[in-house]
């Protein structure tokens, strides 16, 4: 999908500085000033990527594999995390992606290969790779009997937060996901879209230097969405990194800037939002990469023609 350029008109510097000078010159001199016009989420992701790809691997994932029995679910998954950078996980229905993140997080050994966060043995040296990673995984369960506070309060304390730090961090996050009118109340009584943000502010309480994200978007409202990726942009421009699932690839496309695609669990494709969807859109690439363009085959009956009944 092509960029549209973000125009905007230069600044009359000596108009300006004479209504600096003379405020009641504003209703006679024409506004010529800058339009200030917000930066769409893709264009600063572009601008992001071209940074990150020079920032050094803060997440490595080397030649990672997962077995269930006879059932490969994960095979040679090298993966690269630079500091700074929002990166996206893309692939069908049981690809591997929910595998991949639930091993690099420390939830799920691997069966061989290797996982390092700033050259930390995930598996090595879980407690202290651990420190440094916040999880949201698939499948989230809650410590649905607590008020949104006390979860908020407990996991900081399990993720070794000051006690007098907890509640101050606790509140910020509450408020900067909209859940400050909640967080009286049982985790079991919030909504779908509130347990996600709920167990998105736990990820984030202990201050991570990575966050590794399953479908975090899922069951959130646009407003909230829009809200999130704020706060995950905030996260990124702060120096963490990103690393996340998601179905939409629109959604990967405005708001990331690398993307690895798995299929078969394998990574078959990963760089640069733009250097992997090469000229398409990430859609269209997707389809390409994984076949899936022709899946509606064999579907004619679906069409309404009288030969079908």
């Amino acid at each position: 999908m092509p960029e549209a350029p973000v125009e905007a008109a230069r600044v009359d510097t000596g108009s300006a500085q004479a209504a600096a000078a003379d405020p009641s010159a504003n209703d006679a001199a024409p506004r010529t000033g800058r339009i200030q016009v917000p930066v769409p989420s893709i264009v600063r992701a572009r601008e992001r990527g071209r940074l990150a790809a020079q920032n050094p691997v803060v997440l490595r994932t080397e030649v990672l594999t997962k077995n269930y029995g006879q059932v490969a679910a994960a095979s040679d998954v090298s993966i690269q995390v630079h500091a700074g950078s929002f990166t996206g996980i893309v692939g069908p229905n049981g690809a591997g992606k929910t595998t991949t993140l639930s091993m690099i997080s420390g939830l799920n050994r691997p069966t061989s290969g290797r996982i390092t966060v700033h050259d930390i043995d995930v598996w090595a040296d879980g407690p202290a790779a651990k420190r440094l990673i916040g999880t949201l995984p698939d499948r989230l369960r809650l410590f649905d009997r607590l008020t949104g506070a006390q979860l908020l309060y407990y996991i900081g304390i399990l993720n070794g937060v000051r006690e007098d730090a907890v509640a101050t961090r606790a509140a910020e996050l509450a408020e900067a996901f909209g859940l400050g009118s909640a967080m009286d109340r049982l985790v079991s009584d919030y909504s779908a879209g509130m347990q996600k943000k709920i167990g998105l502010a736990c990820a984030m309480i202990h201050a991570p230097e990575v966050l590794v994200l399953d479908e975090p978007f899922e069951a959130i409202d646009p407003v909230s969405a829009s809200n999130v990726t704020d706060i995950l942009e905030k996260f990124v421009a702060g120096g963490g990194s990103v690393i996340m699932s998601s179905h939409s690839l629109d959604l990967i496309q405005r708001v990331c800037d690398h993307v690895s695609v798995i299929v078969d669990g394998s990574v078959i494709a990963q760089g640069t939002v733009d250097a992997v969807r090469d000229g398409m859109s990430l859609e269209e690439r997707f389809a390409h990469l994984t076949g899936e363009s022709g899946a509606e085959k064999g579907l004619q009956w679906l069409h309404g023609s009288s030969d079908s009944v």
